[in-house]
């Protein structure tokens, strides 16, 4: 397989190349499903510990780092360890974007939670706020940014977030889809937790 480099292709992840990695971990799916979730929660504390504004952000681009490595054919007999020397390289490359944008979330007004929060106090508001409180203040920060305001006030806020963090607009879309993609998955887990627990009070 040709290298992206050498095409000038910008190299994309893809399923395949993510169940190479997966199969390199361990030859078991679920094995090797909770293997990568280990390795990506390690990655998240290290990018978090040592102060990287989008921590889980730098760890989905260290581990792409690494299976577009073993898509090109490197051999790598450890990869938990390899992929934190991969992260210390993301860490710096990180720094050096934040020290030539020399902006940061901290600049951006701070917003009340209240655009985008459930109007009722059901279980769905409670879930929200609890998920909205367990994103790291960065992500939460970025996101009720995002969804304040209304129609042409937003899409100019929008812009305006997107050139304040030196980044392609529809970079910014990528980074709250991911977010909010995390969102719609804690609650949706948090709401289940409230329907079995409803379930056995009630028998």
């Amino acid at each position: 397989m040709s290298d992206a480099r050498a095409t000038g292709r910008e190299w994309v992840l893809t399923g395949e190349a993510l169940e190479r990695f997966l199969s390199c971990l361990d030859a078991n799916p679920e094995h090797a499903g909770r293997k990568y979730e280990a390795i990506r929660q390690k990655l998240v504390k290290i990018f978090d510990w040592r102060g990287a504004r989008f921590p889980e952000e730098c760890a989905d681009e260290t581990i792409n780092r690494v299976v577009r490595k073993l898509e090109y054919g490197q051999e790598i007999r450890d990869i938990p360890t390899y992929c934190q020397g991969v992260a210390r390289l993301v860490f710096l490359e990180a720094l050096k974007k934040a020290e030539n944008r020399e902006v940061s979330l901290d600049e951006l007004k701070s917003v009340p939670a209240a655009p985008v929060l459930p109007e009722d106090d059901s279980e769905q508001r409670k879930c929200f706020v609890r998920c909205l409180s367990e994103l790291p203040i960065e992500s939460r920060q970025l996101i009720l940014q995002y969804y304040e305001d209304e129609r042409r006030v937003k899409i100019n806020n929008r812009q305006a977030m997107a050139n304040q963090l030196g980044i392609p607009l529809n970079a910014l879309r990528s980074r709250v889809q991911r977010i909010r993609n995390k969102m719609e998955q804690c609650i949706g887990y948090c709401l289940s937790r409230s329907l079995r627990w409803e379930g056995k009070t009630s028998d």
